[in-house]
């Protein structure tokens, strides 16, 4: 019996490893979002500041761990076998759950998730003890169960995540008020006393946080830091200020960045210190439960588990491992990037292409906000709504889009700040908060009050958030139901339920892990769009031949895959050929709503190159409209199971497929080889190609007049016919749009780009 509780605690030591990786890699978005945003540093900066962060924090959480002990569940009330099958159960929720949303790339809270898998896992171990019971009822799960923690956890989650949007909101309102968009033009004492404010606030928080909990710190330091804590923030406050006014006038060192920094290590800090019990409490509180019941000589049925209740500190090496593998995380973890970029996309200050689609809520959010805002714009004086309306004014920046930070570095300072100090103020109250639901509605907060979701993007930015949100509290459902399940299981199925559900868990892992690197794959491949950036009509010819010249490649492919998936009746192909139209006509709508910057980067001589621009992505999109249409109408044929095509139909769309292949092919190798006289050649073909569609619509004609029997076919036919008119009008127009313009003795002219730097 004592070898089966060994695998159990090798299995938690693994999980708890999975689980450190998987937790750091939702949990980087608390601290790297304002930095990352901002661009104030580089990354390798960046992630050297975290990683210190995080290997002090994890030497400073060791008082944590009593939460996973004894903050849910009486643990005297549990028997050792049971106390066991909880925490099994935790961990093998905890680590699918976490991975499950980091796949999605949705930031969520590692310290709802294991609270209440805790709370669901002990109390379906209780309700078994209760109904095994006749002397005990429903009523006796408050002896098991500490209630009243469960309920402050509840209202803690609601309370911070209104309470810090607002406060973000309203700080980094006035802060933008003060400072504006022009804030590096301000005087040497607005930045340093902006500073003092900041830096002040974040030290604080790391001393309360983060230090104050340190083994290392000395008892005088922990006393003075917890009775005179006023007396600290004015200090700090006035040294700071000074120093930071020093640094501004005499070595002229941009003060927003340092506060960016020190705000990234605080963070960094407070994730680890507070955080790392989420993802190793339960593994160390199993091992001290196994170290108490094997000395006892009790049998594992028979052992309350009433040591628990005792502090005990957690092994310092124990915590220096942990920390290792969280900075380790933090370097290599793709997934860490996508709920970071989640988070930094929600709060961008320009338009990008979103990601969540606005729904019912949303949309009546963003219609009352602007009712109530057109309302208090009647009451406020008309000299206050233009000075403000001037300091929200953004200065016009000449940078490539993907050059262009998210915000600006006092956005993201009011970010960490804001967060610091609340998640400070709660810790001293001992008020249970997430900080990732705090960093995250802080910036939410923030980005709003600095205008960031206007009127383009409000209603998909409130629909993320929305989502995000949502998928909090659906975290705290799933873990408690999926916690209780597996505690179950566990407890009925002993050894078999615990090889088969880690087998299970190291599956899925293995599954996510693989579909998130292909997912990766297709985000990175070579048929991605590129965007034009030249400023003359041949710039964007040379600029944009690659561009064409993939669309053609992959317009040719999916239309032979529409009329093969047609003639063998695959309907997986044609499914994967819908995938691919997608992806192809997203990326045309991506560069479509580029035209914005790139008309306005555009020199005013050169304004003939967005009509060349705006009429080519024109064309392209006619012509993966028709290819969509074309595979939507097969995939759907061959879905609703109608009668096959006809082998002379069948033929007659092969000879075609093959004729346009030879036509793509052609345009295809004359823009990768960048010969534009070529398309001439292709263009003396038009003619030819629209009589083979005219000859193949005729035969069908004659057909349905005289033997066609399925009206489904005929239509079918036609459509696939007439779209192909459409397609190849499309593709004809371009290459017209190209040939005309293009004059190889014009040498292609560019941005200027030392306006740029």
């Amino acid at each position: 019996m004592e070898n089966f509780y060994v695998y159990m605690l090798a299995a938690l030591a693994f999980l708890a490893v999975a689980d450190l990786v998987v937790g750091v890699s939702n949990d980087a978005v608390n601290f790297l979002n304002s930095a990352i945003g901002s661009k104030a540093v580089s990354f390798k900066t960046i992630m050297i500041v975290a990683s210190i962060g995080v290997a002090v924090g994890a030497l400073t959480s060791s008082g944590m761990m009593e939460v996973a002990r004894k903050g849910i569940f009486n643990p005297g009330e549990f028997m050792f076998n049971e106390i066991m099958v909880i925490f099994m159960a935790v961990m093998l929720t905890d680590i699918l759950l976490l991975d499950f949303f980091n796949t999605l790339g949705m930031p969520t809270s590692t310290t709802v998730s294991i609270v209440f898998e805790l709370l669901g896992a002990s109390v379906a171990v209780a309700l078994i003890k209760i109904y095994s019971d006749s002397e005990q009822s429903i009523t006796d799960l408050s002896v098991y169960i500490n209630n009243s923690k469960a309920i402050e956890i509840i209202l803690g989650i609601l309370l911070s995540v209104v309470v810090a949007f607002t406060i973000g909101a309203i700080i980094q309102y006035l802060s933008r008020l003060l400072l504006s968009f022009k804030f590096q033009e301000k005087p040497s004492w607005y930045g340093a006393v902006f500073s003092g404010i900041a830096t002040s606030s974040i030290l604080y928080f790391i001393l309360i946080k983060g230090v104050k909990n340190a083994s290392f710190m000395n008892d005088d330091v922990k006393s003075l830091i917890s009775t005179s804590p006023i007396a600290i923030i004015g200090i700090s406050f006035l040294v700071l200020t000074l120093l930071s006014y020093l640094l501004i006038k005499y070595t002229k060192t941009n003060i927003y960045t340092v506060i960016i920094v020190i705000g990234t290590f605080a963070l960094a800090v407070a994730f680890a210190g507070n955080d790392l019990v989420n993802f190793i409490g339960v593994p160390i509180a199993a091992f001290n439960s196994y170290e108490a019941w094997s000395i006892s000589g009790a049998l594992p049925t028979e052992y309350a588990m009433t040591a628990l209740s005792q502090p005990v500190k957690t092994q310092p090496y124990l915590l220096l491992i942990a920390g290792l593998i969280m900075v380790l995380t933090l370097w290599f973890s793709s997934k860490a990037k996508a709920v970071v970029k989640t988070s930094v996309d929600l709060s961008r200050q320009d338009d990008i292409k979103e990601r969540f689609e606005p729904n019912f809520l949303s949309r009546s959010i963003v219609r009352y906000s602007i009712g109530i805002s057109d309302s208090l714009n009647l009451v406020l004086p008309d000299s206050y709504k233009k000075w403000a309306d001037k300091q929200f004014i953004k200065p016009k920046v000449v940078l490539k889009e993907q050059d262009l930070p998210a915000f600006d570095l006092v956005r993201a300072a009011v970010n960490l700040m804001v967060a610091s100090v609340l998640i400070s103020i709660a810790t001293s109250m001992k008020l249970p908060l997430s900080t990732t639901y705090v960093t995250f509605m802080v910036a939410m907060g923030t980005s709003l009050a600095d205008r960031a979701w206007g009127s383009e993007s409000a209603v998909y930015r409130v629909a993320g958030v929305l989502n995000v949100i949502g998928g909090w509290f659906f975290t705290a459902f799933s873990a408690f139901v999926a916690a209780a399940i597996m505690a179950y299981i566990l407890y009925y199925g002993e050894g078999y339920a615990l090889v088969g559900l880690l087998v299970l868990a190291v599956l899925l892992l293995i599954r996510s892990y693989m579909s998130h690197v292909k997912k990766s794959k297709v985000m990175k491949e070579v048929d991605q769009l590129e965007k034009a950036e030249s400023s003359s009509t041949q710039g964007v010819i040379q600029e944009s031949a690659s561009n064409i010249a993939s669309v053609v490649r992959r317009g040719n492919k999916i239309y032979t895959s529409a009329i093969n998936g047609l003639a063998v009746q695959d309907l997986k192909l044609l499914k994967k050929n819908r995938k691919q139209i997608d992806k192809l006509s997203n990326e045309i709508d991506e560069l479509r709503d580029h035209i914005f910057y790139f008309i306005r980067n555009l020199e005013e001589p050169s304004l003939s190159a967005s009509n060349f621009y705006i009429n080519i992505l024109g064309y392209l999109q006619d012509m993966t409209q028709s290819l969509d249409y074309i595979s939507k109408v097969s995939h759907k044929h061959v879905n609703n199971n109608h009668k096959k095509l006809k082998f002379s139909q069948i033929k007659e769309l092969k000879d075609l497929d093959a004729r346009m292949e030879d036509l793509f092919s052609k345009t295809q190798i004359a823009f990768e080889s960048h010969s534009f006289e070529q398309i001439g050649a292709v263009l003396t073909e038009k003619s030819e190609v629209y009589n083979l569609v005219k000859e193949k619509i005729q035969k069908q004609v004659e057909r349905t007049r005289n033997e066609e029997s399925s009206p489904k076919n005929t239509t079918l036919y036609f459509s696939l016919l007439l779209e192909t008119k459409d397609l190849l009008t499309a593709t004809m127009n371009l290459l017209e749009e190209y040939f005309g313009a293009h004059d190889s003795s014009v040498e292609p002219a560019k941005l200027n780009t030392d306006q740029e730097e």
